[in-house]
């Protein structure tokens, strides 16, 4: 198989057909020999343990020099996927090592169709994550935050989520929360956690209309955190992420 950034369709497989980059396009022509990988590994067709086939093989079956397999086989280490050794060769390593926070492993595993303890592991995080967050932001947001918050829930309500920007917005609504923790550590997680929702929204309506308009949810959120009630937004936010992980099992 030839490799490309470019993609046009999904094979059986689930992962996309790609064809080869132009000349000095080797750092695309990495990226996506990392997604055919990636995907295939955070799908479940490569499973943890399992040996990748030898560089010098691989390389000749992607139709790719052996520098750029090289490349996008360390851009998988970096996040964890996999393992290489001299003489034992790269190795998928076990879920528990994968940075699954990582935007671009989300990106993988949504790709096709993916893993359910995937999904069961990323909305328990969610669910831990985010009503925390939720009481917090509660407890110390400002008029700058409710603002930015208000003003996501209205381009959401205009566009719907069945959009680009009605999802771009969603994202920006789950960052102005955690923003509005005012907790560093908690904002350092936005972008994996805008990711999740991203993703898992856009997987719910890729064969039909989502079950049900998520917006009011949200808006009970948003209602908790600006009146300042820390136990009413923990328990809106649990219910929404609770209605989010239904609305994703119908739809696997």
């Amino acid at each position: 198989m030839a490799l490309d950034d470019q993609a046009d369709g999904v094979d059986e497989a689930g992962v996309q057909p790609i064809t080869r980059t132009p000349k000095g396009s080797g750092r695309r022509l990495r990226g996506a020999i990392a997604h055919y990988l990636g995907t295939q590994i955070v799908s479940g067709a490569i499973a943890p343990g399992e040996k990748l086939t030898g560089e010098v093989a691989n390389a000749e079956a992607l139709d790719v020099s052996r520098s750029a397999y090289r490349e996008a086989v360390q851009v998988l280490t970096a996040k964890g996927l996999v393992e290489s050794r001299p003489k034992a060769g790269t190795r998928v390593l076990p879920r528990a090592r994968w940075n699954m926070l990582d935007p671009q492993v989300l990106a993988w595993a949504f790709s096709g169709e993916p893993d359910v303890e995937f999904v069961r592991d990323l909305f328990e995080l969610r669910a831990v994550v985010e009503p925390a967050a939720a009481r917090l932001a509660a407890e110390r947001r400002d008029r700058d935050d409710v603002k930015a918050m208000r003003d996501a829930l209205a381009k959401m309500r205009r566009h719907t989520l069945a959009t680009d920007a009605g999802r771009a917005a969603d994202r920006d609504f789950h960052d102005a929360l955690l923003e509005a923790t005012h907790n560093n550590a908690l904002i350092a997680l936005s972008a994996s956690i805008g990711a999740a929702v991203s993703w898992t929204t856009k997987y719910k309506q890729r064969a039909r209309a989502l079950p049900r308009d998520p917006v009011p949810d949200h808006i009970k959120v948003f209602d908790a955190i600006a009146a300042g009630d820390a136990d009413a937004a923990a328990a809106a936010m649990r219910t929404l992420v609770d209605l989010a992980l239904e609305d994703t099992q119908l739809s696997m």
